[in-house]
């Protein structure tokens, strides 16, 4: 039989190893939730890739629509190129989107990004992509953006996305804290703008 004081070094314990366990669970929520949302494609998270999948291109088109926002902070004009385009799944595509500084100061920004519907996070892919890099732009300056993708052809053959035809990817640019340039951006050579 256990004494009083051994039960609440037990307790105590017990307490201390629950308090342990969920702090280290807080530390590490949001790279696992990212984790997570990556090999999903959860909340239309898109996927990463390093390549088309070789010599398969379904017949089926699904129409690929851009958005573009960009944060009240952010003294900037960023929109897509092209409103939309019809894409094979399993061919590699290129979507441009243009930045433009309209302040009278140097400004960085960073852009995030999803897909909707949700559940074609799963089979959109990106190989290349300006998203969570610093883009830094002078007054007046414009820089084009470029996203390298192609839709996953699995896409065809899931019950699941059978409904789908169109898919919007939208990017969200934000004001970065440091305004200060980057050492490298993924940004297109830039040029100053006229606009």
């Amino acid at each position: 039989m256990t004494s009083p004081a051994g039960k609440k070094r037990i307790t105590v314990g017990a307490m201390l190893a629950i308090v342990g366990a969920m702090t280290v669970l807080v530390a590490f929520s949001v790279p696992l939730y990212r984790l997570f949302c990556g090999a999903t494609g959860y909340n239309g998270t898109t996927q990463r890739a390093t390549a088309a999948p070789a010599n398969e291109v379904a017949s089926r088109i699904v129409t690929v629509r851009f958005n573009a926002t960009v944060s009240p902070d952010l003294a900037w004009q960023f929109r897509p190129v092209q409103v939309s385009m019809d894409v094979h799944p399993g061919e590699t595509n290129v979507a441009h989107f243009r930045a433009v500084n309209y302040s009278h100061q140097p400004m960085t920004g960073t852009a995030t990004f999803n897909v909707t519907p949700m559940k074609v996070g799963a089979y959109f892919d990106k190989l290349q992509c300006f998203c969570f890099t610093a883009q830094h732009l002078e007054p007046g300056q414009s820089a084009d953006l470029a996203v390298q993708f192609f839709v996953d052809p699995d896409i065809v053959t899931d019950p699941n996305t059978a409904d789908v035809d169109t898919i919007t990817l939208s990017y969200s640019m934000f004001r970065a804290k440091d305004d200060s340039e980057p050492l490298r951006s993924s940004a297109l050579p830039s040029t100053p703008s006229v606009n």
